[in-house]
């Protein structure tokens, strides 16, 4: 499986999807930042799993229609920044999709996240991806999954890392900085978290319109005999 995530920067980047999608041959997509009222069923043979209802700007979740089967979709409202509550951005910040495997019979589950901005404390990024992560183990117990997106997690990564082993999942930074507007905030934003799942790479792959660039991950999904199934995954 390849899977893309990107924040549009409030949906300047739609335009991108489909050249991104045909030219990585991405099998998921998983966006923040988007106008869930201005994006279409289909995206270079992906379909729209769902999006986040609540949000001014929402998550979005596709899958190849080929591969994939969807089961079960859950969002998830997260504890509020004071941004949040002043600008109210964001109702939702993971929209996560349990899907199934047609040609390996098995159940994996795919998220997007959206972490709160900077203007919120780490700590409070830490409560929001905990409790996304727990309604990811929610959805799909024992199943393999993958959560990727935008964590505006710069610094101090090394404690996210550990908190989220703590819950079972792995972390895993891509190979260049995946965000550049600001001089003094460049740095790993957008990553992964998995279990069941032995990350290979995470690709940062160009820039276009947003200020976050796509990034790519390439992983192999643990076969539950212990073997490996090959999964490459774009984020």
């Amino acid at each position: 499986m390849k899977l893309i995530s990107y924040n549009l920067r409030k949906h300047r980047a739609a335009a991108e999807l489909e050249s991104l999608v045909d030219t990585y041959g991405a099998d998921l997509l998983c966006l923040q930042e988007c106008d869930t009222a201005d994006i279409p069923a289909q995206i270079a043979g992906l379909r729209l799993a769902d999006v986040t209802h609540r949000n001014r700007l929402g998550l979005a979740v596709y899958f190849r229609m080929s591969m994939y089967r969807p089961l079960e979709v859950r969002s998830l409202g997260v504890k509020k920044s004071l941004h949040d509550r002043v600008l109210k951005p964001a109702e939702e910040r993971m929209l996560g999709v349990r899907l199934h495997d047609i040609d390996q019979g098995r159940d994996l589950v795919v998220a997007s996240f959206h972490a709160a901005p900077l203007t919120a404390l780490n700590s409070l990024r830490r409560t929001q991806i905990r409790a996304a992560l727990a309604e990811i183990s929610a959805i799909g117990p024992g199943h393999p999954a993958l959560m990727v997106g935008d964590y505006n997690y710069p610094v101090f990564k090394e404690n996210l890392s550990q908190k989220v082993k703590e819950q079972g999942y792995e972390l895993t930074l891509s190979d260049r900085r995946t965000y550049t507007r600001y001089r003094y905030f460049r740095g790993h934003y957008d990553f992964a978290t998995s279990v069941g799942f032995e990350i290979d790479r995470i690709r940062t792959l160009p820039q276009g319109r947003s200020d976050h660039l796509p990034i790519l991950i390439t992983a192999h999904m643990t076969h539950p005999t212990g073997r490996r199934a090959v999964a490459d995954a774009v984020a």
